[in-house]
């Protein structure tokens, strides 16, 4: 989530200085639609993980099961 915000704060702060050319706001356009995937990506990862959590506080799920789907879930992470 914190490497999120640092990206987003970067695209938007980019914004003001692209604003000046036509190439320059189609490439921040693309960039920001980029971010904007990326962190709804990110956030669908978050929520696989914490049902994953809660399956195994549940006891629905055994330990070595949580483990590998941990593992899964971690490996599909843009951010590492």
């Amino acid at each position: 989530m914190k490497y999120l915000l640092i990206v987003l704060v970067f695209v938007f702060s980019l914004t003001l200085l692209g604003c000046e050319s036509r190439l320059g706001s189609a490439g921040l356009g693309a960039a920001g639609g980029a971010a904007a995937g990326a962190g709804g990506y990110e956030y669908r990862i978050h929520q696989e993980m914490k049902r994953v959590e809660e399956a195994r506080d549940e006891e629905r799920i055994s330990q070595e099961e949580y483990e590998i789907r941990k593992d899964q879930i971690q490996r599909l992470s843009i951010i590492k």
